[in-house]
């Protein structure tokens, strides 16, 4: 299967696809294993995380040779291209284990300045964000539709997210608290979908930290093609992981950083 014809976005879409069907067939079974990749504290990892990911190595080998890959489970992959294929099988392998429909497959594309299309897919609700530099759409069970970041929030008005209410270290889980006690509502544990709803208008900021580059990119390629922003808690580039600030709008990101910033 070689077609030099196929976008960018057709490949990404054929990528996700696979992960689907390989990633499904363990979804809520009862006897899905995961080992423990840390000798301190818990990072789970199953079957289906490298069966997804290298489904989708085999077809970049096939369609995209020249491209690098980067991915969560296995060793980089150099390239010729200049670009580099970012996956995460599984972001959000703990939900998945527990049983919870917001982990997502995490696609992106990146060349020396950052990445520039990202895709954050949910397989078991059956919904893709895309993102590309002509824009940003989803996929669902009700169709197709286009996506854009709430511009109207301000930071007491703001729907924040994070992973875990005990974010990073205790000086980071303090500056969260500070921004968390200035908006409108915190929730947690939606991993990538988080960034998913933020693209979609929904919500108005996602703060992390202890990423990797694998987590991030296909985040910050959807949500910058959907009107928001992305950046460290320094305001700089975020996509080679470690502390990461989402927003809807400049105004809310400006808000958030300015707390964030102190640490």
């Amino acid at each position: 299967m070689t077609d030099a014809n196929l976008t960018d976005v057709a490949i990404a879409e054929l990528l996700a696809d696979a992960a689907r069907q390989a990633i499904l067939p363990y979804f809520r079974q009862a006897d899905l294993g995961a080992e423990n990749k840390l000798t301190a504290g818990f990072d789970p990892v199953t079957a289906a995380d490298r069966d997804a990911e290298l489904a989708m190595r085999a077809i970049l080998a096939d369609l995209r040779p020249q491209d690098g890959i980067h991915g969560e489970e296995f060793d980089n992959v150099p390239g010729r291209s200049g670009r580099t294929w970012v996956l995460d099988p599984i972001d959000g392998t703990r939900g998945f284990i527990a049983g919870t429909p917001t982990w997502g497959v995490l696609i992106a594309l990146s060349d020396q300045n950052g990445p520039f299309l990202g895709v954050v897919d949910q397989p078991y609700i059956g919904e893709r964000f895309i993102g590309t530099p002509q824009g940003a759409h989803m996929v669902g069970p009700l169709g197709r539709r286009a996506l854009g970041t709430r511009h109207g929030a301000t930071l007491e008005d703001a729907v924040l997210f994070t992973t875990f209410p005990e974010l990073g270290s205790s000086d980071e889980e303090a500056a969260f608290r500070a921004v968390s006690r200035r908006v409108k509502l915190t929730r947690y544990g939606m991993d990538c979908y988080a960034y998913a709803l933020l693209a979609a208008g929904l919500v108005d900021l996602v703060i992390e930290a202890g990423l990797k580059a694998v987590d991030i990119q296909a985040p910050i390629a959807l949500i910058r093609a959907a009107g928001g922003v992305v950046t460290d808690w320094q305001g700089g580039p975020a996509h080679e992981g470690g502390r990461a600030l989402a927003a809807a709008n400049p105004q809310v990101h400006a808000a958030a950083l300015e707390i964030l910033s102190r640490v």
